[in-house]
């Protein structure tokens, strides 16, 4: 993902996420919902996280234990795409899960057509608009009344500059449709339009992109999705976002940070570059809603940098081992 993937933190509330109170002006219709962080007791930790697996199929590597206390056994969102096969069954599967224990799930609806339009590493998505809308509906239906946090297709805004108008149009139909589609299906469900990062496009821009998709109908939206940039730098840009979108729309929106790889901050690269750390999850985020893990550390941003020979979504133990202390 370009610039991005280019591409949820601890115990219960103390850890992957400080949940902040609302900034003045920001309630809409959308969050005026139950709020699914009251539904439930913390935020889901998947047992069947790649690093997870990989910590349980590894035992005696000796990278397993830190890979598993550090990275494993944190919440962090699942990414659903093509890859997932059936999407009702395995939403469904995932947050079922997580109501059985009383926690809430954060997910990643990541099958949008022409995804990743300007990076390339992750692209692929539904053939056609139809299809996708019918892919993010059965996603939807799929959570039905149970609490859940989804993400609405990472990159999506931040792509434009490799779209012609046409494209952009049906894009922001798609995402507009999406939200919808949550709206009436998943009422507790809290959703994010993605904002890319600090270094992509300007607030004023953003805000702009976010309006054309329909952010009056989101909870919020998110910012830095598997990109390295602090969470001083992201805060000091969803501040700006939300600033335009008043300042021109007559709104504000809460935002989310993704922390997981923002530990040491960005080196100008987005794809896999070395020397990066798991971001501190105890940090407030001075004004981002939450402090949330979206990407999961060690899965590589594509072939390139220190995962080179890797695809996009793979897990890289030495990469995630290295994370850990900032090597």
């Amino acid at each position: 993902m370009r610039r991005l993937l280019r591409t949820l933190a601890a115990s219960a509330f103390a850890c992957l996420l400080l949940p902040l109170s609302a900034a003045p002006g920001s309630a809409t219709t959308a969050s005026a919902q139950a709020s699914p962080i009251g539904m439930t007791s913390g935020f889901y930790t998947d047992p069947y996280s790649n690093p997870a697996v990989w910590a349980a199929a590894n035992p005696g590597d000796g990278r397993a234990a830190a890979i598993r206390d550090n990275i494993a056994s944190r919440p962090m969102a699942r990414w659903f795409g093509a890859w997932s096969g059936d999407i009702g069954s395995a939403v469904g599967s995932y947050v079922g899960a997580a109501a059985s224990v009383n926690k809430l799930p954060v997910l990643i609806a990541y099958n949008i057509p022409g995804r990743d339009a300007c990076g390339g590493h992750s692209g692929g998505g539904a053939g056609t608009p139809a299809a996708y809308r019918t892919w993010i509906s059965a996603f939807a239906s799929a959570i039905g009344s149970r609490p859940a946090l989804v993400v609405i297709e990472p990159d999506s805004l931040g792509d434009f500059s490799c779209l012609d108008q046409a494209r952009i149009d049906e894009r922001n139909a798609m995402l507009r449709g999406a939200l919808a589609e949550f709206r009436n299906r998943a009422p507790n469900t809290w959703t994010y339009l993605d904002a890319g990062n600090p270094a992509w496009i300007s607030a004023a821009t953003m805000a702009q992109h976010l309006e054309g998709a329909g952010a009056r109908e989101a909870h919020g939206f998110s910012l830095n999705i598997s990109n390295y940039f602090t969470t001083g730098e992201n805060t000091a840009y969803g501040n700006a976002i939300s600033s335009a979108l008043s300042a021109s729309y007559g709104y504000t929106k809460p935002y989310v940070i993704d922390t997981s790889r923002n530990g040491n901050g960005s080196n100008g690269e987005w794809c896999n570059p070395g020397g990066r750390r798991i971001g501190a999850v105890s940090q407030t985020g001075g004004g981002a809603e939450m402090l949330l893990w979206l990407k999961t550390p060690g899965e590589s941003d594509g072939n390139c940098g220190v995962g080179g020979g890797s695809a996009a979504g793979q897990f890289l133990p030495e990469v995630a081992y290295k994370m850990i202390f900032g090597y």
